[in-house]
């Protein structure tokens, strides 16, 4: 067999691809990757070995340096075949795959300790942590992601008899002296261990996803990490600190542990070391930064004082009220799981919410003689300058007046999205249970809570439609935006600002920038369909896309999360979506109106398809989707890699079919809209369908292989809709009659 040579740094081959033939190592070496695992062959080594039984590549193989290979066209079928006409071949092949199915076992061994290793450093670094800030007397801050931080534990794991068994395995049939040599019997072999260094790697996947897991945590973009709790801790202490010595020292050790996941983006690594080491420098002997005192900000004293008079809250409940938060900002753990800590922080929200209302209430009948503290409670959850921390405190007094937020370019601040309810320019949002408010006034009169009378006057009774959304939508949303709910309470807490305010604030110049980055990719994301007719002028039905932006609230708490609550309201389809993100967002506000867009492109073709959304029969984005999911395990077009992948997708997706969408969708906004391919074959080409590229990102990736079919049938079919168009304008133009700007508008939008 003729052996091609290839030059180092060639990839060889591709996860995912078909494998069609065994290639065999003549000289040079290969390193071999996948998902938390490399290896290397040499010379006598067989590409391929590993996955032939599969018809697919689940591992990527490159050149280390000049390498020789000689290729044998081979399938499973063959294998037996291809191993009776050469006794040398078959004798590499079984010596090769027993080589790589121990250094991919070794590596499985190694990457189950380091994922317990890495697992129970983070908490001991994260006791520790709260172990200083109580013993210096400062708020310890929480990470969001740890509260859902499990020890990994593994559905299938693999039988302890199988690394012996195949040491023994490998032993009698590779011995010169063997009897195990007949073809048929070497291809069960390769079959058998095929299936077992899947399994392998399968697991090995799910172990590099979990240390991936706890890197973000040590360190991540968002700068919601434990090297940022370190270093704040450090500065906060000052270098002359008795332990300033032991919290650097562990954040050296932090840094070490960072240096080996490769799951770390490397300069975003190099570029926060290098920031912690110069601000180091600069703290140098000036001791730990200075707090402010209430002398600094006087204007922001008795805050609780000036929120209770304003409200009118009874001496009783004020006293309680006064008593829950003085015991919360007492608490050194306010995130602590215990029930003393669940139950006051549920006593002091359920006081919260029923002071809100009683103050919003009052602020409607005289709006121009609200305290700006007043303003601070209802747009930030403020209660107190010492339990928000003086600077925090001093800001957002500054801020309160000049809030970035604009109802007229659809961002609210929660103050401002009640009061358009208030004043009728909006209505109420759906409950939790989806009953809208006056669904919602005749289940109370079904239920026999309220009478007929009351039915009719509250339904236009604006102090009604306010106090619904307050106690129904405010509560839930609150809660589910701050984005860690077990330890949620909404009381403005430094403990919780886990970044610089001013740098989180979301403004609607933000908001705008984040939308227009998502339809610069997905032009068709906020469209909806519409019928448009003209019988006049001989226009009979056309249907036309509309473009309707969702309304932005701006829940008053330091958060991490947003929701899309509602996709329209009432029953009009073109009446704006509703999605709810944190006044203070921790996390990338682009990656979280993303995340939305996808939600919001689910349950919108869910209340368009009504109950046929999963019917595959009438093609939509919800019922292709749905049934790609429900039988992967069936489709010849998804290799075993693929279906592994979705495998463990969907139980991160807790086997939901949307959050699996979601996903995709993500990947398929921040990861695919930039020429990096991410997605399978079949969840590409059914979202490419029904959420295509706009112009200009076609344009680019049409040289790329993985969207040119799929890129092909869309095209035709916008040649379609354009020529159509285009016939319907000469028709008009023939007789004289200007087009219709909708029908102008519709072709605009058909050359996104």
């Amino acid at each position: 067999m003729a052996v091609k040579e290839f030059p180092a740094g060639t990839q060889l081959i591709q996860s995912g691809q078909n494998l069609t033939a065994l290639h065999v190592i003549a000289k040079g070496s290969v390193c071999a990757t996948y998902p938390g695992g490399t290896f290397y062959l040499k010379k006598g080594d067989v590409i391929g070995v590993c996955e032939i039984f599969f018809g697919s590549h689940f591992i990527t193989y490159e050149t280390e340096e000049p390498t020789g290979i000689a290729s044998y066209p081979c399938t499973a079928a063959q294998l037996s075949l291809l191993m009776s006409k050469s006794v040398d071949l078959a004798n590499m092949i079984v010596s090769s795959l027993f080589r790589q199915f121990r250094e991919i076992y070794d590596q499985y061994e190694l990457m189950r300790f380091d994922s317990e290793n890495i697992y129970h450093f983070l908490m001991d670094r994260y006791e520790e942590y709260k172990s200083f800030c109580v013993k210096h007397e400062f708020t310890p801050r929480a990470l969001p992601a740890m509260e859902d931080l499990t020890p990994l534990t593994l559905e299938e794991d693999l039988d302890g008899w199988l690394d012996g068994y195949y040491e023994q395995l490998a032993a009698m049939v590779t011995a010169k002296s063997s009897k195990f040599h007949k073809p048929d019997f070497l291809a069960g072999v390769v079959t058998k261990t095929d299936l077992d260094v899947h399994r392998i790697i399968s697991i090995c996947r799910v172990f590099y996803d979990y240390k991936a897991e706890i890197a973000s945590l040590l360190m991540n973009e968002n700068r919601l990490d434990l090297f940022d709790l370190y270093a704040s801790l450090l500065y906060k202490m000052g270098a002359n600190d008795t332990d300033s010595t032991t919290v650097s020292a562990a954040i050296s050790t932090m840094m070490i542990q960072l240096e080996d996941l490769p799951s770390i983006d490397r300069e975003m690594y190099q570029n926060r070391v290098a920031e912690y080491r110069k601000k180091l420098e600069n703290l140098g002997e000036g001791g730990g930064e200075e707090a402010a005192t209430v002398d600094d900000v006087p204007d922001v004293a008795n805050s609780l004082d000036t929120i209770l008079y304003y409200a009118e809250v009874n001496v009783e409940a004020a006293a309680a009220f006064r008593e829950t938060v003085d015991k919360f900002a007492k608490m050194t753990d306010k995130n602590a799981s215990d029930d003393a800590a669940r139950k006051l922080r549920m006593t002091i929200t359920k006081q919260f919410y029923d002071i809100y209302e009683k103050a919003f209430v009052k602020s409607m009948n005289d709006p121009a003689n609200i305290p700006k503290v007043v303003k601070m409670f209802f747009n930030f959850g403020y209660v107190d300058e010492n339990l928000a921390g003086l600077e925090n405190a001093a800001y957002l007094y500054t801020l309160v007046d000049k809030i970035p937020s604009d109802p007229t370019r659809k961002v609210y601040t929660a103050y401002e999205w009640f009061t358009a309810i208030y004043k009728g320019e909006k209505v109420p949002s759906r409950n939790e249970f989806d009953s809208d408010f006056p669904t919602y006034l005749r289940e109370q009169k079904m239920t026999g809570n309220i009478t007929a009378d009351d039915e009719a006057r509250m339904l236009n009774d604006p102090l009604e439609q306010v106090l619904f959304e307050i106690r129904n939508m405010f509560p839930t949303v609150n809660k589910i935006s701050f984005g860690r709910v077990l330890s949620f309470c909404p009381v403005f807490s430094e403990h919780n600002v886990l970044k610089d305010l001013e740098g989180t604030l979301v403004s609607v110049e933000k908001v705008e920038e984040a939308f227009q980055k998502i339809r610069d990719i997905d032009f068709s994301a906020y469209y909806r369909d519409i019928t448009y007719t003209n019988p006049d002028i001989g226009i009979g039905k056309e249907t036309i896309g509309v473009e309707v932006l969702p309304d932005i609230i701006l829940m008053p708490n330091v958060g991490t999360r947003g929701i899309a609550w509602q996709e329209i309201e009432g029953r009009k389809r073109t009446t704006p979506a509703r999605m709810m993100v944190s006044i203070f967002q921790m996390e990338d506000l682009t990656n979280i109106l993303v995340r939305l867009t996808g939600d919001f492109r689910w349950e919108m073709c869910k209340r368009v398809q009504g109950a046929r959304w999963n019917d595959v029969s009438e093609a939509s984005l919800t019922s292709e989707y749905f049934d790609y999911i429900q039988f992967y395990r069936k489709n010849h077009e998804l290799s075993a890699d693929a279906k592994d992948k979705i495998k463990l997708s969907m139980k991160k997706a807790k086997n939901s079919y949307k959050e699996m969408f979601i996903m995709d969708y993500e990947a398929w906004i921040i990861y695919e809209g930039a020429g990096s391919p991410r997605l399978n074959k079949v969840s590409r080409n059914i979202i490419f369908t029904y959420c295509p590229f706009s112009k200009a990102i076609r344009t680019k990736l049409m040289a790329n292989p993985l969207y040119k079919e799929t890129m092909s049938r869309y095209d035709i079919k916008l040649s379609q809709k354009l020529h159509h168009y285009d016939n319907v304008f000469q028709k008009l133009k023939n007789t004289g009659i200007p087009v219709p700007q909708e029908l102008l508008d519709q072709r605009e939008y058909l050359c996104k």
